[in-house]
């Protein structure tokens, strides 16, 4: 074993112990356990220059969007394990609305406040709207081959996750009696892992795919979903906790501070796109005033920003290096507000009972 892969073995072996202390103590004292960990990973010098025979960093901007994209595919898939198919049946017209023609509508609301940006002084958000579609699409791609890039992504990854998730579970079924509850575990991420691997190589999105397996396995009869959500839920921890570790390795603490001010910017931008977009969304469904402002103000959370975040500093584009202490700045202040304001707006909305309340570790 050489001597960077055994500092990296015990660097990290130290984090991730300290990372589960602190969250485990955040949900005592009911803060948000991802900021703390986020702190950990700003905190932690990834500079080993020090060391004898050490690389020049911990954790490189590479490696780090490998963790990430990895971690982000065990997130997504223990998501849709715990997602019930029937519950979501009951909303499934406005959340549908919500996750297609109203993501869309968000993230054109916040590109005109970004473009809009540009003329400010001191800003830090160099690009353009061609710029921007040249860097996500390729410098050679037109914005129509973005389009149909895109949509063969979600349509490949879907089509992929389900015929996957299929196999996956007719395969668990049939084992399930022969093999242990550890050793279906195993299998269960060995065909998430083949399944998200070839729907990457065949170009959909393996993001979307890990998802769609999760919610097939979650709401199969065949499936011991309840052992394997306890046996997944491990891996999902560790995952979460080594996407926000890596985001505070490879982000400079003084960028994340000097990029404040625009973070807090985008956090308002975001948080009134998505507002406006759920109340329009929303219009003639069943939902309240009430229930519409929540889910307006809920909803922004870190895993994905991050990671993708981590994925554009690694790439060659021009503004890559800025989206990781933009994005953190941005992840930090959404913890704060949904760490400790949404439970009692739930509660000043009527939206939540006295018993809900008093077990929600935030409140």
């Amino acid at each position: 074993m050489t001597t960077n892969l055994a500092t990296m073995l015990a660097v990290f072996g130290a984090l991730l112990l300290v990372a589960v202390l602190l969250d485990t103590f955040a949900f005592k004292v009911r803060v948000p356990g991802i900021l703390l960990v986020l702190a950990l990973g700003l905190l932690t010098d990834n500079n080993l220059e020090a060391i004898p025979g050490g690389a020049k960093a911990l954790l490189s901007l590479a490696r780090a969007e490998e963790v990430a994209q990895v971690a982000l595919v065990l997130v997504l898939f223990f998501g849709g394990l715990t997602t019930n198919w029937a519950r979501v049946l009951s909303i499934v017209k406005p959340a549908t609305r919500l996750a297609t023609a109203g993501s869309l509508i968000t993230a054109l609301l916040v590109m005109v406040a970004v473009l809009g940006f540009q003329s400010l002084p001191g800003s830090l958000l160099p690009t353009s709207l061609p710029l921007a579609l040249a860097s996500a699409g390729g410098a050679a791609t037109a914005p129509s081959g973005l389009v149909i890039d895109v949509v063969r992504q979600f349509l490949l990854g879907g089509l992929l996750g389900f015929l996957g998730g299929s196999l996956a579970q007719q395969l668990l079924s049939t084992h399930r009696r022969r093999v242990s509850p550890s050793v279906l575990a195993v299998m269960s991420l060995a065909e998430l892992m083949l399944v998200v691997g070839v729907t990457q190589l065949l170009g959909g999105s393996g993001l979307l795919a890990a998802f769609i397996v999760g919610l097939v396995l979650g709401n199969s009869p065949t499936c011991d979903q309840p052992a394997m959500e306890e046996a997944q839920a491990g891996f999902a921890k560790m995952a979460e906790l080594m996407l926000f570790l890596c985001m505070g390795l490879v982000v400079d603490p003084q960028e994340v501070v000097q990029a404040l001010p625009w973070s807090f910017a985008l956090f308002l931008v975001m948080l009134l796109a998505r507002s406006l977009m759920v109340q329009g969304m929303l219009l003639g469904s069943p939902f309240g005033q009430a229930e519409k402002t929540f889910v307006g103000l809920a909803g922004l959370r870190g895993a994905v920003p991050i990671a993708m975040a981590i994925q554009a500093a690694a790439s060659d584009v021009s503004w890559g290096r800025l989206m990781p202490s933009l994005a953190l700045g941005v992840v930090l202040m959404g913890l704060l507000f949904q760490g400790f304001a949404l439970v009692p707006l739930a509660r000043r909305l009527g939206l939540t009972t006295t018993s809900a309340v008093l077990h929600d570790p935030y409140f």
